[in-house]
């Protein structure tokens, strides 16, 4: 699992590098890129080598890239309409919050609730669950 994690880390290292280089890149290595591009708290520390960066493994907050990859996950979530209305859900969440990067934090924070939910009763994360936590959002008065 560890080896698995650091190839995951190494791979967003070596995405930022082809990026900063103006290599080509897959749809994958695109989508990484431009997660990346959102966050630039997080430039520096993905020039470092991938065993100096210390992280929090379970703190969205304090892990780039467990944060990056809900970010993906989001990304994947709206290009295949997976849970079935998410990307209606997503433009009244943006139009509410009226900035893109922070509805999609907000978004992202209901994705994590609720895969820590599904991991700990064992089970699959509810899409149902998720949908409605993003109803909510998109109709809760500031």
């Amino acid at each position: 699992m560890e080896a698995d994690r650091q190839q995951i880390r190494a791979f967003y290292h070596a995405v930022w590098a082809k990026k900063q280089q103006q290599e080509p890149l897959s749809g994958l290595e695109s989508m990484i890129a431009d997660v990346i591009a959102q966050h630039p708290e997080y430039h520096a520390l993905l020039t470092q080598p991938v065993d100096d960066v210390a992280v929090e493994a379970d703190d969205v907050h304090n892990n780039p890239y467990l944060h990056m990859g809900l970010h993906i996950a989001l990304a994947e979530q709206l290009q295949t309409d997976r849970p079935a209305g998410i990307r209606a859900l997503y433009q009244q969440i943006c139009q509410r919050f009226d900035d893109r990067h922070l509805a999609e934090h907000r978004i992202i924070d209901c994705l994590q609730a609720q895969l820590w939910t599904a991991q700990e009763k064992g089970r699959a994360p509810d899409e149902q669950d998720y949908l409605i936590a993003l109803k909510r959002l998109a109709t809760a008065r500031h």
